[in-house]
């Protein structure tokens, strides 16, 4: 074989492994869908803060959390620890006594997104997520849920 057929098969070879590659990769896996409505600038839970028990849907584990709305913004205290994820902007729509919330939030560090979705009715919460964590080569979901009030556990209210 000349040196130039040997160069064509081992370019046929790493080529044809590499596509072989690509067919197994997973495809992506949506974020979660949060329903259509009215939606505006966050503002309406300005100042308000909640604690949180949390469930990972994939596994039974169970967190706590804190969930805070400032200035349009909102963050999870454990998600900050996390990956330091900052303050991302919101959004509301009410319905009745309920306050819809969304808000997409994004690890400047790393390629992971969150999406929550929930309502606050007078002082309890209930929402839900999904924390997707997307690679070149994988992509992977944990779905959440879970429910809180302004006041935690054996303790005063916590303040905005």
């Amino acid at each position: 074989m000349t040196p130039v057929s040997q160069a064509v098969a081992i370019a046929a070879l790493v080529l044809g492994a590499g596509t072989a590659t690509v067919t197994v990769m997973f495809d992506d896996i949506a974020d979660l869908a949060v329903p259509e409505g009215p939606w505006v600038p966050g503002g309406a839970l300005d100042g308000r803060a909640f604690h949180t028990t949390d469930t990972i849907q994939q596994t039974g584990e169970v967190l706590n959390d804190e969930l805070h709305f400032v200035d349009g913004r909102f963050q999870s205290a454990m998600c900050q620890v996390y990956c330091d994820f900052g303050w991302s902007p919101y959004r509301t729509w009410t319905e009745g006594d309920a306050i819809h919330f969304t808000a997409t939030t994004v690890c400047p560090d790393a390629p992971h997104t969150v999406v929550w979705y929930g309502t606050v009715t007078g002082d309890g919460i209930d929402f839900r997520g999904t924390w997707t964590t997307r690679r070149w080569y994988w992509t992977r979901q944990i779905d959440v849920s879970g429910e809180g009030a302004a006041v935690p556990p054996g303790g005063p209210a916590v303040s905005g």
